[in-house]
């Protein structure tokens, strides 16, 4: 029998990602891949993976899933999301630490308040086909992942492997900082000569909001509308992950991992590698202010970045603790039928 993740309950946006498909965005084949880059390579490294493995991303909400293998090793992304093992009354497992399951088991994945996306880690990955050398799943064309589409109830996504050894939970002693709440980072743009001094400016002063029509292709975002000198259209060139464009209306759009090979709107600014997955594990209705870098400094900024990220990845440890209790959860279970006062028993 092939080992399976069974998919209960999707979520909103479920998919299987995992670092892209890098060397075809010539042929205008985006990158896909994570959202979050560290993030799926720190989960990876909890479940004995290497740092690339496809995981699936999890945007917005999480799905149920079952195991229909005869054990998997597990662990999830996000600073304050949690797995619930739906058969053990109370079992929660928080964040960034592995989990063991075996056969039949059910566990719902819960995202962390005001966090876009996180990652679930299976120990030796899913056993699917590779695209253009990726597992990534990219929709809008149908190809990579399962079926080159986000998961829907009844999916059966085969695994690797069958079942994983036991062995210590593990952990990291330090953990990941979600930075939901700092500026994003921006190094100028290819085209910023088309802004006006003041439009500028007012990119840098002011706070945007993400607009819920974002998604993986792009965040929107709505604010006071930036100005253009003269004209709005460049003849088509390439773009980044990270670029920020600006249309006729004045809103600025960011390009993201799905995002096309070209555009023939100006870029005002392009934000720094180390950033794109800041700006990312922000949800629609988030603000997202941003702060000028020079090239020199973001390269320092991403020279640093990796160094926290090995430090992390060096900071891991056996888990010491149990899971969280869910003390109404007891209660539901009726596992306390009453109380026994010791001081006022009967005296023989």
């Amino acid at each position: 029998m092939t080992p399976v993740l069974k998919i209960c309950v999707p979520g909103i946006h479920t998919s299987v990602q995992d670092f892209g498909r890098a060397g075809y965005r010539h042929l205008g084949v985006p990158t896909s891949g994570a959202l979050c880059r560290s993030d799926l390579r720190l989960v990876n490294r909890l479940v004995g993976n290497s740092a690339t493995t496809a995981g699936l991303e999890i945007i917005y909400l999480g799905p149920t899933f079952e195991v229909l293998a005869d054990s998997m090793r597990i662990a999830l992304s996000g600073t304050g999301g949690s797995i619930e093992v739906l058969d053990m009354p109370g079992a929660i497992f928080p964040a960034w630490q592995s989990v063991h399951l075996v056969r039949g088991q059910k566990f719902k994945v819960t995202i962390a308040p005001g966090l876009a996306c996180c990652y679930l880690a299976i120990a030796g990955g899913f056993d699917l086909p590779s695209v253009l050398g990726s597992l990534s799943t990219y929709t809008r064309a149908g190809f990579g992942g399962h079926k080159g589409r986000i998961l829907s109830s009844g999916d059966e996504i085969p695994l690797k492997l069958n079942s994983v050894d036991m062995c210590d939970e593990r952990t990291f002693a330090t953990l990941p900082d979600m930075a939901r709440r700092a500026a994003v980072r921006i190094t100028w743009g290819q085209q910023v000569e088309y802004f006006t001094a003041a439009s500028l400016e007012d990119f840098i002063s002011q706070e945007y909001t993400i607009e819920p029509t974002s998604d993986r292709m792009g965040y929107r975002l709505s604010g006071r509308p930036l100005k253009h000198k003269d004209s709005f259209n460049i003849i088509s060139d390439a773009t980044s992950v990270g670029a920020i464009q600006v249309p006729g209306d004045g809103a600025p759009i960011i390009l993201l991992a799905d995002c096309q090979t070209t555009g023939g709107y100006p870029k005002i600014a392009t934000i720094i590698s180390s950033d794109v997955e800041v700006l990312a594990r922000r949800s629609p209705g988030s603000k997202v202010r941003f702060t000028c870098v020079s090239v020199r400094e973001a390269e320092t900024i991403a020279r640093n970045h990796e160094a926290t990220i090995r430090s992390i990845e060096n900071s891991m440890v056996p888990v010491q603790t149990s899971p969280q209790l869910n003390v109404d959860a007891l209660y539901d279970a009726n596992l306390i039928s009453g109380i026994f006062d010791a001081g006022n028993r009967q005296q023989d």
